[in-house]
C-alpha cells in the first residue's frame, strides 16, 4: 500500500489498512503509526484466518460485497499467508419483495415468524429460494411463497404414500445440477419430472435430493382439526358467499387465514386446507 506521510493515497485503488482514531473515542488501539483503529476489510481477513486456521472452504455473500470488500479481504489475506486463503467464493444476487427492494425503510421486510403466523411451514421459504439461481435477483410474493406450501405439502403426503425404503439412489441428472454451480431450479424440475413419472423408487431419489435442499420431505403431514371458531367461520363465510355478501365474504376469509386456513373457492363452493 502506498500511503503518503500525510495520509492520502498515492494512487485511486488504494484502500485503508489502519485508519487514524482522529476524534474517535472507542474502539482505539496503539500502534506504529499512532492511535487508531483497523479498516474495513482487515476485520474479516483477521477473523477468517484467527478462527478457521487461515483458509476457508466457502466464502459467501452479496453480490455487492464482491467489489471492493472481497477483493480487498483477498488480497490482504493472501499477501499474509502466500497462497490462496479461500477455496470457493459465492455471491448472492438481491432480494425484492412483490417488485420492491426488500428493506426496513420500505416497511416490506418479511419475517420467518410473518411466515409462521400465516400458517405456513417456512421451509416453503427454502423451496421458493431454491427455485430461483443464486446469482439471479428474485422477486419473492406472497403468492410464491403460499404456492411452495402447497407443493411440500404434496409432496410429503405422495412420500407416505410411494414404497416405503429407507435407501437412497443418486439420479444422475440430479447430481450433474448440484456440481453445475448449483443449479437447484434444475433439481426442483428434475424432482417435478420424477414425481409425474412411472418410476418405482421415487422416494429414493427425493431423498437423496433432500440431502443438498434440506426441505424435510420426510416430514410425515400433520392434520389439523377445525377449531369450533373456523367452523363457525366457515359456516358464516358460505352463508355470506350465498347471499352475495361479497364483502363480508373477504372479510371472513381474512379472519380465516390468520388462522392459519387456505380457502379456495370454485363453482361447487368454497374449500380449505
Amino acid at each position: 500500500m502506498n500511503i503518503t506521510m500525510n495520509g492520502a493515497k498515492k494512487f485511486h485503488a488504494d484502500w485503508a489498512l489502519w485508519k487514524a482514531a482522529g476524534g474517535r473515542s472507542e474502539m482505539i488501539w496503539d500502534s506504529p503509526w499512532g492511535p487508531g483503529y483497523p479498516g474495513w476489510h482487515i476485520e474479516c481477513s483477521a477473523m477468517s484466518m484467527e478462527i478457521l486456521n487461515k483458509h476457508v472452504d466457502v466464502h459467501v455473500g452479496g453480490i455487492d460485497l464482491r467489489f471492493p470488500h472481497h477483493e480487498n479481504e483477498r488480497a490482504q489475506s493472501n499477501a499474509v499467508i502466500g497462497h490462496e486463503a479461500v477455496d470457493l467464493w459465492v455471491h448472492g444476487e438481491h432480494l425484492l419483495f412483490e417488485g420492491k427492494k426488500m428493506s426496513k425503510s420500505s416497511g416490506n421486510v418479511v419475517l420467518l415468524s410473518d411466515i409462521i403466523a400465516r400458517g405456513i411451514d417456512p421451509l416453503a421459504l427454502r423451496l421458493c429460494f431454491l427455485e430461483n439461481r443464486y446469482r439471479s435477483q428474485m422477486d419473492l410474493t406472497w403468492n410464491s411463497i403460499k404456492a411452495a406450501d402447497e407443493t411440500l405439502k404434496r409432496w410429503r403426503t405422495k412420500m407416505a404414500t410411494w414404497s416405503y425404503s429407507t435407501e437412497i439412489t443418486i439420479d444422475s441428472e440430479i447430481q450433474s445440477a448440484f456440481n453445475n454451480d448449483l443449479d437447484t431450479p434444475k433439481v426442483i424440475l428434475r424432482l417435478r419430472e420424477i414425481e409425474k413419472s412411472s418410476a418405482e423408487n421415487k422416494r429414493e431419489f427425493f431423498m437423496y435430493a433432500d440431502q443438498v435442499l434440506g426441505l424435510d420431505l420426510n416430514r410425515p403431514v400433520v392434520a389439523r382439526e377445525l377449531t369450533a371458531e373456523m367452523q363457525n367461520l366457515l359456516e358464516e363465510r358460505m352463508k355470506a358467499r350465498s347471499e352475495k355478501r361479497w364483502s363480508d365474504s373477504d372479510a371472513l376469509r381474512i379472519q380465516l387465514e390468520n388462522l392459519g386456513l387456505q380457502i379456495k373457492d370454485s363453482a361447487e363452493g368454497q374449500s380449505w386446507s
